[in-house]
């Protein structure tokens, strides 16, 4: 939470703002990620993000409870590691507005504390700039480039790693 922001989980009411938003915003998110566009894409992300190891946010204006972004904190492990991986985008309505860091440096607070995360990694596309741009304005540190990494859009990209830690 923050002047501007409200972090919460999406639920399947969200559906029509959430899939109008990825609509609108295809233009920013191509070729960095490919979110879910359809009902049953929604339902698909809604299921699996409900595991223990997976927690998803909306970030959500405070004036206008509109939606201004998505942060997905994946493949949380506990124990010594205490560690999980982060994936997000913007709306396109809302870019380069700050929503997206106070979002960001929101769920960072979250996972590190309610959590219990010691360290989250971001592996940013090494074109991307607007999201290499976050990362580093909420406090993450570039830690090594992943050759062929990810597979988006049906091709395997290089990736850099941006991480943070708790201490």
């Amino acid at each position: 939470m923050g002047p501007r922001v409200i972090i919460r989980p999406p639920t399947p009411r969200d559906a029509p703002a959430f899939l109008a938003a990825v609509a609108a915003s295809r233009p920013l998110h191509h070729p960095w990620v490919t979110p879910p566009d359809t009902p049953a894409t929604f339902a698909t992300y809604l299921e699996r993000m409900t595991a223990p190891q997976h927690a998803a946010f909306l970030i959500c204006r405070r004036d206008t409870d509109e939606l201004a972004g998505v942060v997905n904190v994946t493949q949380i492990t506990l124990g010594p590691l205490c560690s999980a991986y982060l994936g997000y985008y913007a709306f396109a309505d809302h870019a380069h507005q700050g929503f997206m860091s106070a979002g960001l440096r929101a769920v960072t607070r979250h996972a590190f504390g309610h959590l219990g995360l010691h360290r989250l990694e971001a592996n940013i596309q090494p074109n991307n700039a607007a999201s290499i741009a976050l990362a580093r304005s909420c406090g993450f540190v570039r830690e090594g480039y992943s050759p062929r990494y990810l597979k988006i859009g049906g091709r395997w990209r290089d990736h850099e790693r941006w991480a943070i830690r708790a201490s």
